[in-house]
This record gives structure tokens, sequence and C-alpha cells, in this order.
């Protein structure tokens, strides 16, 4: 008889013994924990009923303008100078809006912080000096406020800049070529083109070449959602960077995203006519109290 060429196998394939014991640690990917969810601020128990009352007037103020504004429209979004209002009155006013998701830094002179507010689509924005003084002071209702597109436009050429191609260039070269082409079909509020970098091979040279072709721009926003997720800016106008890490702080999507505001950074309408109404609720609040 000529030999089997297939080794037999001692072990049962099914049954007992044939699966791993039931103690082996599987290696996986760490997944995020939690996620942020909308809740109530709460009333200062001790606050002086004058500050509240005027807190009160300041917030009727903003929802008054809210009420008469489309998200959709190209109007003025409403606008509140917080400039002159007491130190005491803008403390429990800040108390009130509390932190939401998404913050905001914008290079230059003078430098913008924002942060939204737990109203979705209501921003708390100041403007700092190279002292670290405080230039100006202000509420703002929209999907993003609008110096951070004024500047991220204003940082950024029309195209990316033609550079020599590296020697152990793979996939650059295509992708530069394919965001040059979507360039010209961004239209406001429309992704024209998103590039995964995370499964697409690449070289340390393909790397090297994008970092010269799209550096850092102005604009540096921070979306803590389920996980976090980092928008940059670039040098070339309407072309982000879209990084998105789990709760260990691990990279899980690296994109490229051909728009004039990537959609993760920015508050739906539907957004905003809920914290209309969350707003309207914490006015009411303030009159009881």
């Amino acid at each position: 008889m000529r030999p089997f060429p297939v080794p037999v196998r001692a072990a049962p394939i099914v049954g007992p013994g044939s699966q791993p014991p039931d103690e082996v640690d599987l290696a996986v990917m760490p997944m995020p924990q939690g996620m942020n969810t909308f809740e109530m601020p709460r009333v200062p128990e001790r606050a002086d009923p004058a500050v509240l009352a005027a807190v009160r007037k300041l917030l009727a103020g903003l929802l008054q303008q809210l009420e008469g504004w489309d998200p959709a429209s190209a109007e003025t979004p409403p606008v509140l100078d917080l400039d002159s209002v007491p130190p005491a009155v803008l403390t429990v006013a800040n108390e009130l809006l509390g932190e939401g998701e998404v913050s905001i830094k914008v290079s230059g002179e003078p430098e913008l912080r924002i942060q939204e507010s737990v109203f979705a689509g209501i921003w708390r924005c100041c403007a700092i000096d190279a002292h670290a003084g405080l230039v100006h002071d202000w509420i703002e209702a929209g999907t993003v406020p609008r110096a951070v597109l004024q500047a991220a436009a204003a940082g950024g050429e029309a195209a990316p800049a033609e550079l020599p191609l590296p020697a152990g260039a793979m996939n650059s070269p295509a992708l530069v070529a394919e965001l040059k082409a979507s360039l010209a079909d961004v239209v406001p509020g429309r992704c024209a083109k998103q590039i995964n970098l995370t499964l697409l091979p690449m070289s340390p040279d393909d790397h090297t070449l994008l970092e010269q072709l799209l550096p850092v721009g102005p604009v540096a926003i921070m979306s803590r959602g389920f996980g976090n997720c980092r928008v940059t800016s670039t040098r070339v106008r309407n072309v982000w960077r879209v990084q998105y890490f789990n709760s260990m702080q691990t990279l899980i999507l690296n994109t490229l995203e051909v728009v004039d505001i990537p959609e993760v950074a920015i508050a739906s309408a539907d957004d905003l006519a809920d914290s209309r109404e969350r707003l309207a609720e914490l006015i009411r609040w303030l009159g009881e109290a």
C-alpha cells in the first residue's frame, strides 16, 4: 500500500476536547465604554435672586432670537454679546450652559477658544490676545460658529502645492489627484469626498508627502461623543483630517474629507430645535427659582 500523504490527527475535531479551554484570554480591540447624554443643568441653590433674574433675562434674549431664526437660511445667526455682562451674572450663566461635546481652537491673532454648551448648537466663544487677555466674549447659535468657517477658508490655498514625488510613493500620487478633482465639487453642507487612510496601503514616503501637501491649518476641533474624534483643517481649503479614537485613545479610523466643515463637528437643525425647547424649559425653571 502506498503511504497516506495526509497526517492523521489524534485529537478529535468535534466533541469534548476539540475546543480551547474556557479560561483562554482572547485578544480583542477595546470598545468605547460610554457616551455623553443630555442632562438639564441645575439652578444654583444659593445664587442671589437678582443674579438669577439677570441670567434669566439674558438667556430669554437669546431664546427670542432663536425663535425667529431658521438654521437652513442664510440669515445672520443669533449672537449674544457678553462683554458688558457683570461677572456674577456671567459666572452663573456659564454654569447653566455647561460644556457639551465639541471644543474648538482657532489659532491666530486673536486666538479663538470655543466650547459647545450642553445645548447642542449653542456655542460659548472667547477671543484671546497674545497676553491671554479676553478681547471679546459672546454666545452664538448655529451649526458651527461663523468664525470657524472663515478661519478655515482664509487659512487654506485653493489646491495642494506641486511637489516632486518621493521614490517610495505608492498610493499618495493617486490620492492627491483624487483630492484635486474633488475640490471642484465642494458644495456647502455636503461632503465631496471621503478617503479612508486606515485600510489603504501607505508607505512612509506616502505619509510624508501627504503631510507636506496638507500641513496643519488654523482650526482644531475635538468632538467627545462615543469615543473621541479629532478634526483638523489643513492648509488646503476644504480639506480636513478626521481621526476617530476609542476610549483607550487608539486610532481606529483615519480619514481625509473634502468638505466645507466635517459633519461630525457640527450641530444639526434637529439639534438646534431640541436646544431651543430645552433652553425654554431652563428659562421657566429660572422663573420658578
